[in-house]
């Protein structure tokens, strides 16, 4: 216990002084993270490392499964559970094949196995890196955002399977890799039979207190991380299952995910820390096993998934950006790997090649995504273009004597409410919106809708644009916003921007009007306090006509949706 308290101090203190640079000159903390690793595997042994990062990829695990929402994941599983069965029919094979041909030559003891541990690095992606760099942005409820958020899905229930059957100690041992399965299976039914009953009813027997909702849900983590542990599988097959135990929709989750925020941070710098700290001086053998692996994870695998993704009908931007975010080693890979190293079935080699490509492709995913826009620009527009437009074409109603009319980009609850002053005023109008999950809102509420990327050329074509009178945005997120302001028409524009800085910006490059919502909600209290003081109102009916306001915001989603624009 001394040892890892030991080791945790090393982690936080190295891990916090690289932070604060990376944070001064405004850089991604992965990087800082791996390198405060390299430095803390100087001075701690590495089986507290392998301690430590288990028990972060654990509970980071468990956060996912928390985040997953089956509502919001049924409007693409269909099309991610197609795109990650060509991945792994496609990569799989090539990188069992590719190891293989290591194992042989560099005569591995056991080359079948270490061929399956080395496709496993290769065709998984992270659940933990590629959803942070979806809620890096305002993307992880956009199209591509689903799309990558099904595909990380599927492959952590896959590599659930693989953690199982290859924790055994002889994969010729049925009756063993039969049982794991069984274990696995029965802990995610019952984490299914709690998100279905046993949760609801802690929310109730909690009455509200949300300080008894946080604790019950760390109390199944830690029930489902003890059955896993005593049953000898891996613990994060138990924290998987906790997770998807825990419910992501209405208010009743909001206490298990503001508590778990409030700590996640501390498990992602073990996470990343833990991963440089196994990092090691590589050989001629790790190198070239590492590279191999950094180009099938980072090169091979994208491509195979946005060919995926545009077959299925989506267009090139909604193809590259989904499949950008899936190029990283997964934290299943390395519990795998870290497994197979306790159990000594690992070669050296491999193991130190998987946490090299791991090290290596979280750094590369977190810079690259900083010129993903530019790289779309440059060679995947140019050589796609708007070709594939089916998915846009499938999921939008316009009609085409449309004119003159209003476009409202973004349907959440600012949208739906310019939509319902527009049809009061009868006036037309065509919303654009990216997040599948609201494809059934728009058919049964609006009149025209385009369900497709605002800053996709075919979107705009297929709204109208060209006899346009005002484009009105509810999104304030700066990209969007500019590329509004690139459009080829002399419509007026009013945007929305959350700083004055911003939309003082926004209106010298040509805004007509720029929607602060913080000073808006100012404004109005002003206005209320103003009223109530010069006895314009009564208390009483101020307060029925907050009452009233209240009811109407309840109708546009305010209350269901309070975490959407």
């Amino acid at each position: 216990m001394t040892d890892l308290v030991i080791s945790l101090a090393a982690v936080f203190i190295t891990a916090g002084v690289l932070l604060i640079v990376a944070n001064h000159f405004g850089l991604p903390p992965a990087p800082f993270y791996i390198l405060a690793g390299l430095i803390v595997g100087l001075v701690v042994e590495p089986a507290d490392v392998v301690e430590l990062a288990q028990w972060g990829i654990a509970f980071l695990v468990f956060v996912f499964g928390i985040q997953v929402d089956f509502n919001d994941l049924q409007s693409v599983l269909r099309d991610g559970e197609v795109a990650a069965a060509t991945q792994l029919i496609v990569v799989a094979p090539v990188a069992f094949g590719v190891g293989l041909a290591f194992g042989e030559l560099f005569g591995f003891a056991e080359p079948v196995r270490n061929a399956l541990y080395f496709a496993a690095a290769a065709t998984l992606s992270s659940t933990i890196v590629g959803g942070g760099l979806l809620k890096a942005q305002i993307r992880d409820n956009l199209a591509h955002g689903r799309l990558a958020s099904s595909i990380h899905f599927f492959d952590d229930l896959v590599a659930i399977m693989a953690v199982l059957i290859l924790s055994a100690d002889q994969l010729t041992d049925v009756q063993l890799v039969t049982s794991n399965i069984g274990i696995g299976v029965l802990l995610i039914l019952a984490a299914l039979v709690i998100y279905r009953h046993g949760f609801p009813l802690l929310v109730r027997l909690a009455d509200g207190v949300d300080e008894l909702v946080l604790m019950g849900s760390i109390s199944i983590m830690i029930a489902f991380v003890a059955i896993a542990e005593m049953a000898n599988i891996s613990i994060v097959v138990g924290a998987f299952a906790a997770g998807i135990a825990i419910r992501n929709d209405g208010t009743q989750a909001l206490p298990v995910q503001n508590g778990i925020d409030s700590i996640r941070d501390f498990f992602v710098a073990i996470f990343f820390v833990t991963v440089g700290a196994l990092v090691s001086i590589p050989s001629v053998e790790v190198l070239a096993l590492a590279v191999v692996l950094v180009g099938l994870v980072m090169i091979v695998n994208p491509i195979v998934l946005m060919l995926a993704f545009a077959y299925e009908g989506y267009d090139a931007r909604t193809s590259f950006l989904a499949s950008s975010s899936l190029g990283q080693v997964s934290e299943f890979s390395l519990i795998i790997a870290i497994q197979a190293w306790i159990m000594g079935t690992i070669a050296d080699s491999m193991f130190d090649a998987v946490i090299l490509a791991a090290a290596i492709t979280m750094i590369l995913s977190s810079i690259k995504r900083q010129y993903e826009e530019s790289i779309y620009e440059t060679v995947i527009k140019r050589m796609f273009g708007d070709r594939q437009t089916r998915k846009i074409d499938e999921r939008s109603q316009v009609a085409d004597d449309i004119e003159n009319h209003t476009i409202v980009v973004g349907y959440g609850r600012q949208g739906r409410r310019v939509v319902e002053t527009l049809e009061r005023l009868d006036r037309p109008y065509v919303v654009v919106e990216n997040d599948p999950s609201l494809w059934n809102d728009l058919r049964s509420e609006c009149r025209n809708y385009v369900l497709g990327d605002a800053r996709a050329d075919y979107t705009w074509q297929r709204a109208r644009l060209d006899t346009v009178t005002s484009v009105v945005s509810t999104v304030d997120h700066a990209p969007v916003s500019q590329t509004l302001l690139a459009l080829d028409t002399d419509a007026d524009l009013i945007l929305r921007a959350d700083s004055t800085a911003e939309a003082e910006q926004l209106l010298e490059d040509g805004a007509l009007y720029v929607v602060v919502p913080d000073m808006l909600a100012a404004g109005q209290l002003v206005e209320i306090i103003d009223r109530l003081l010069s006895g314009e109102v009564t208390p009483d009916e101020l307060s029925e006509e907050h009452l009233d306001r209240l009811a109407t915001l309840e109708r546009y989603g305010f209350a269901s949706r309070a975490d959407r624009l």
